[in-house]
C-alpha cells in the first residue's frame, strides 16, 4: 500500500529535480536516505517507477501514471493542513498582539472589541508596551511596530505609511504664537517622549533632513503623557501621524510647520516566521490594514 508521505514526496522531487542527489538537497536529507525511499515505494509498488543509470534518470511508464496522483494527493493533503493551521473556516483561540502603547490605545483597542463581538470563538490579549518584545519568547502573535523592524527571522506585513508630525493646542499657538519656521521653535516650549539627548531629524520642503534640538521642559517616558500635555496647551510635541489624527480632525491639536514632518516611518506587524498564517492572525491584520487605510 502506498501510504508512507515521506517516500511520496521523495518521489515526487525526485521527478521535479531531475536526479537523486538534486532531490536529496531539495529535501534536506541525505542521498542514502533518497534511494532508500525509492527502493521501499517501488517494492511496495512492486514495480519500477525510475529509469536510473550513471548520466540521467527519467520516469517508468509506470511511474509517469503514478505521478498526477501522488502530486494530487499531496496537494490536497497540504490544503488540509493549511486550513488545521489557520483555524478552518472562523477564527478561534487566543491571539496575542503586541503594539506600542500609544497606537495600541487608539487603534487596538476598540478593534480588539469589535473583533470578539463578530468571532465567538476568538479571544484577544493586548501587551501594550513602548519596548520591543521578544515574540518567541513571550508567545506572541502579531508585534505591531513603527518604523523598520529589527527582527530578521520575522516575516513583515506593511500596514500603512506614516510620518511623525510636529503638534500643538491652539490655544498654546494662539498664546505663543504660531512659528513659519523651524528656528521659531527656539522660542517654543517643546514636549517629548524619547530620548532627551537627541535631536530630533526632520524631513524639510526640499527632502534635506535637518537634526533640529528642541527645548524641552516636559518630558516622560510615556507617550500618552506627553499626548495629554500637548492637548492641555503645554507646548509642541513631535508624534506619528496615526497617534493624532483623531485629535487633529477633532480640534485638539493642530498642525504645526506642515513642511516639517520625520523620514518615513511605516507601520508594520510581523508575525513568526511560519508557512500559513492562522486565520485569528489573518483575519486581523485584514482588519487593521482596512481600518489604517481610511486614515
Amino acid at each position: 500500500m502506498l501510504d508512507d508521505l515521506n517516500e511520496l514526496r521523495t518521489f515526487q522531487r525526485i521527478l521535479a529535480c531531475g536526479s537523486l542527489s538534486a532531490a536529496a538537497r531539495d529535501l534536506g536529507v541525505g542521498l542514502a536516505v533518497v534511494s532508500k525511499r525509492l527502493a521501499s515505494l517501488e517494492r511496495r509498488a512492486g514495480q519500477r517507477l525510475v529509469n536510473r543509470t550513471t548520466r540521467k534518470l527519467s520516469p517508468t511508464n509506470e511511474g509517469l501514471a503514478l505521478l498526477p496522483h501522488v502530486d494530487r494527493m499531496l496537494e490536497e493533503l497540504e490544503a488540509a493542513e493549511a486550513r488545521m493551521a489557520s483555524g478552518w473556516e472562523e477564527p478561534h483561540g487566543l491571539l496575542r498582539v503586541s503594539a506600542p502603547v500609544s497606537f495600541g490605545r487608539i487603534h487596538l483597542i476598540p478593534l480588539a472589541a469589535q473583533l470578539i463581538e463578530r468571532y465567538a470563538r476568538l479571544d484577544i490579549e493586548l501587551k501594550l508596551e513602548d519596548r520591543l518584545v521578544d515574540m518567541t519568547q513571550e508567545h506572541i502573535d502579531i508585534a505591531v511596530r513603527i518604523g523598520q523592524p529589527r527582527d530578521s527571522s520575522a516575516i513583515m506585513h506593511k500596514l500603512a505609511d506614516n510620518r511623525r508630525i510636529l503638534v500643538a493646542a491652539p490655544a498654546y499657538l494662539d498664546r505663543r504664537g504660531r512659528p513659519h519656521s523651524l528656528g521659531d521653535l527656539n522660542n517654543h516650549h517643546c514636549l517629548r517622549y524619547d530620548d532627551s539627548t537627541a535631536a530630533w531629524r526632520l524631513e524639510g520642503p526640499d527632502a534635506k533632513l535637518v537634526d533640529f534640538m528642541p527645548r524641552c521642559r516636559l518630558r516622560a517616558n510615556s507617550g500618552d503623557a506627553v499626548r495629554d500635555w500637548a492637548v492641555a496647551g503645554q507646548g509642541v510635541m513631535l508624534k506619528s501621524r496615526v497617534d493624532v489624527v483623531a485629535d487633529l480632525d477633532a480640534g485638539r491639536l493642530e498642525h504645526v510647520l506642515p513642511e516639517w514632518r520625520s523620514a518615513a516611518a511605516p507601520i508594520y506587524a510581523l508575525v513568526p516566521s511560519r508557512r500559513h498564517l492562522a486565520t485569528k492572525t489573518r483575519v486581523f491584520l485584514d482588519v487593521i490594514s482596512a481600518n489604517l487605510a481610511t486614515l
